[in-house]
């Protein structure tokens, strides 16, 4: 009979994914997180673990191998002590049928956890503790009340995945196994595709999160997107609520998700943190870059509304927001700042100009409804997108961050491909702005709050309005702020130059 020493199936550094939202977890990012946990875990008998979204099985996997090592002194007894892990300790809750059956073979070496291969002898069913249970989502008034599926997009036949599951579809998640956890861990799926627009797509990683702290185990260890710092669709409760969390003892935060997940991009980067029930008090953020540890701060995580990534920022954005400045938040537009829509084409006649992706073209100043006050001013504009997918940095880790710029005059208007991220009434001040808009500095700032692949408003919360009849360079504005040599190399290391008189 097979035993753990034969227990090395490492299929599962090589398996493609099934989805960018339902990413495999490498073992060596496995073993990073298991990391974190307390060593006397391993010899403790009576911890119990739970994957709640299964998919290889590697996080089971390998808690079983250090289980097994940990528990030989109490239970010497090879097979007993096989038996004991899996059939005590480890558990999990699979996302489709399919993941299952590979989290089993991973798990108890067969697809069956009473088949003829399997390295436990413990169990008389075939799922063991690694179980999957079709759920439909609850429908109501074209949601699902658990996740905020859309019924047009995922009311689907038995024949096809619902892409509802068990975890966070049930009010009492103790309901599932009956039991107490020590130890939470996963790598939960990240989104679901809303309508069928990948941009528009739902979040659903938080609500896994979510789901496990009602649990109160010991130790809470996920992997999910670092959107939640400072963006995502429908995140700022779980924002504020993960920031005054002074559970959270640890975050490791991966910049460019392709170091974790090898040819897959997530845009704002990868973490993954340790939430320890008894523990209040500070964080330590670790960056990780290139492989290695590029920086280690400790520090309180609901110093701002949102989450800086960079511990080498917060004295930076200090002495920013010291100075009580108006931020330009406050100035720059909404989505659609003339209420046209991406699709609109230039009219036939017209007596104003339209600006959209294709170029200009002339359009009727009376069908503008939204912005008039602005028609007549001469505006900057950026466009929605960021550069280089906005959250991550080139290969020489250096963002530009914003994409196209232009300066508008008078009589014109835009689609909302554009923001207008201000209007005044000469073109010297717009001229300002937009080298404004292109010091390291501005660029800076924005690039603190971009973890998606575009610019809001909200994007602009650190950037203080100046004096706009006056220009400003980088060497200006580092004089201004008091900024250090070292917090200006910081800033330069993140931020390539641009020409600034260059659209």
């Amino acid at each position: 009979m097979p035993t753990m020493t034969s227990y090395n199936p490492d299929v599962l550094s090589c398996l493609a994914n099934l989805s960018s939202d339902e990413v495999f977890t490498p073992p060596q990012l496995a073993n990073q997180m298991l990391d974190l946990l307390p060593q006397d875990l391993w010899s403790d008998p009576k911890a119990r673990f739970l994957d709640p979204a299964c998919k290889t099985g590697v996080f089971l996997r390998e808690i079983a191998k250090r289980l097994d090592k940990g528990l030989e002194r109490k239970i010497p007894d090879q097979q007993e002590r096989i038996n004991h892990i899996m059939k005590n300790q480890l558990f999990g809750i699979a996302i489709t049928e399919l993941t299952g059956l590979i989290s089993r073979r991973s798990l108890y070496c067969s697809k069956t956890a009473n088949g003829k291969y399997s390295v436990s002898t413990a169990f008389d069913n075939p799922e063991g503790n690694i179980r999957f249970r079709r759920i439909e989502h609850t429908w109501e008034n074209g949601r699902c009340v658990f996740c905020g599926a859309s019924e047009a997009n995922y009311a689907r036949g038995e024949e096809l995945e619902t892409h509802a599951y068990e975890f966070i579809h049930i009010e009492n998640p103790e309901e599932v196994f009956n039991m107490k956890f020590d130890v939470i861990i996963g790598n939960p799926p990240y989104q679901l595709s809303d309508a069928g627009y990948g941009r528009s797509a739902i979040p659903i990683y938080n609500k896994f999160v979510n789901q496990a702290k009602k649990l109160n185990p010991r130790y809470l260890t996920m992997i999910i997107p670092s959107r939640w710092f400072a963006g995502g669709k429908g995140l700022n409760d779980f924002r504020t609520e993960m920031l005054g969390d002074d559970r959270i003892r640890k975050i490791v935060d991966y910049e460019d998700s392709s170091e974790v997940f090898p040819g897959v991009s997530v845009a704002g980067g990868i973490c993954y943190f340790l939430w320890e029930r008894e523990y209040r008090g500070v964080c330590e953020i670790v960056n990780m870059r290139g492989g290695g540890v590029e920086a280690v701060t400790t520090r309180r995580l609901n110093e701002f509304s949102t989450f800086i990534r960079h511990g080498q920022a917060v004295p930076i954005v200090r002495k920013i927001l010291s100075r009580d400045e108006k931020r330009m938040n406050e100035q720059v537009s909404a989505y659609k700042p003339f209420g046209l829509r991406t699709y609109v084409k230039p009219q036939r006649t017209g007596d104003i100009v339209l600006h959209w992706h294709k170029g200009e073209g002339p359009y009727k100043r009376k069908d503008i409804t939204v912005g008039v006050d602005m028609i007549d001013k001469w505006k900057v504009i950026s466009s929605r997108s960021g550069h280089e997918h906005a959250g991550n940095p080139g290969t020489d880790g250096t963002r530009r961050v914003l994409a196209k710029t232009a300066v508008l005059p008078p009589g014109t208007v835009c689609t909302e491909t554009y923001l207008v991220i201000g209007s005044y009434s000469t073109e010297k001040e717009a001229r300002n702005l937009l080298a404004y808009m292109k010091t390291r500095l501005f660029r800076f700032l924005m690039s603190l709050l971009m973890y998606g692949h575009g610019i809001t408003r909200d994007t602009f919360a650190f950037i203080p309005i100046l004096d706009m009849t006056k220009s400003w360079t980088d060497e200006k504005l580092y004089k201004r702020y008091g900024l250090t040599q070292k917090e200006i190399a910081f800033i330069e290391s993140k931020i390539r130059p641009m020409e600034p008189n260059n659209g």
